[in-house]
């Protein structure tokens, strides 16, 4: 069989792949603090036909000959670029202006996301839209100061107002009109958010390859590094607004219209290679 007709198979193979990527970030283009994918290609081993010789007294030298076997998929890569901001008016809508995740708490299980449409359950407790509490520093039994321990936070039932403010701080108004704290909501940073794996419902999760994992050796994920909003790096939050999808329709149509070109000539490729096969096969009547 004729190696072109493989290559081909690979190049309709990886656009297939493009295309499953495109179109899932334009079926999230409204998916609030969503993060768009793209796929990046590399080629395939190529074959050796002949070595590289060098160059002598009486000859010069002579570059290899190889024949490249196809491509591959090099990355489907995640593109953590900040979304627009949205404007909602709404206390709970929470938005982060820089780097960084809210952490919220599944069992014992950490998860991050940029999505922070916020809710209060029965209880107080702040929470996401799946009911996974919100993380961030407690306050002490007064409700006057902030505690080093990181837990979820919970504004009385019967608080009369309540406001988050761009550090993240989360004050209320109790029944006797006095200010109290409910907590500090904290940003999860990680040096590499690429190496995070997407786990659905706007969540991500550690992997092996995002940071802050096994420091003893022991195979357990350690808890990231959690900064104050707007300190170390973090981004602070807007309250009031939303983090929009950072994907770009018209970059995403461009792409679409490419990976279908793409498509449509490794296809030609095959049918060219049948036609040459068919030929072939014509030889002997």
């Amino acid at each position: 069989m004729l190696r072109s007709m493989y290559s081909g198979i690979s190049g309709m193979k990886n656009f297939q792949t493009k295309l499953d990527v495109i179109g899932n970030n334009i079926a999230n283009v409204n998916t609030y603090g969503y993060k768009k994918g793209r796929v990046t290609f590399q080629d395939i081993v190529s074959q050796q036909i002949s070595g590289a010789s060098a160059a002598t007294a009486n000859k010069g030298g002579i570059n290899p000959k190889q024949v490249g076997l196809g491509a591959q998929l090099s990355s489907i890569d995640t593109i953590h670029t900040q979304g627009s901001l949205q404007t909602t008016g709404r206390p709970l809508d929470l938005s982060l202006s820089g780097d960084g995740f809210f952490m919220v708490q599944e069992g014992t299980t950490n998860l991050f996301t940029r999505a922070g449409n916020m809710y209060l359950d029965n209880e107080g407790t702040l929470v996401n839209s799946n009911g996974l509490k919100l993380q961030g520093k407690q306050a002490d039994a007064d409700n006057n100061a902030l505690t080093a321990d990181i837990g979820e936070m919970k504004i009385p039932t019967d608080a009369q107002s309540f406001s988050i403010g761009s550090d993240g701080r989360v004050s209320y108004i109790n029944n006797e009109g006095d200010l109290k704290l409910a907590g500090q909501i904290m940003i999860a940073k990680f040096p590499n958010p690429g190496g995070l794996q997407k786990v659905g419902d706007n969540l991500f999760q550690e992997t092996n390859n995002s940071g802050y994992i096994d420091p003893n050796n022991d195979g357990t994920f350690a808890p990231p590094q959690l900064n104050e909003p707007g300190e170390s790096g973090s981004g602070s939050i807007v309250s009031g607004t939303l983090e929009m999808s950072n994907v770009d329709l018209s970059e995403e149509f461009t792409e679409m219209i490419t990976a279908q070109r793409g498509f449509q000539a490794n296809t030609r490729i095959i049918t060219t290679s049948d036609e040459i096969l068919q030929e072939l096969v014509n030889l002997k009547r």
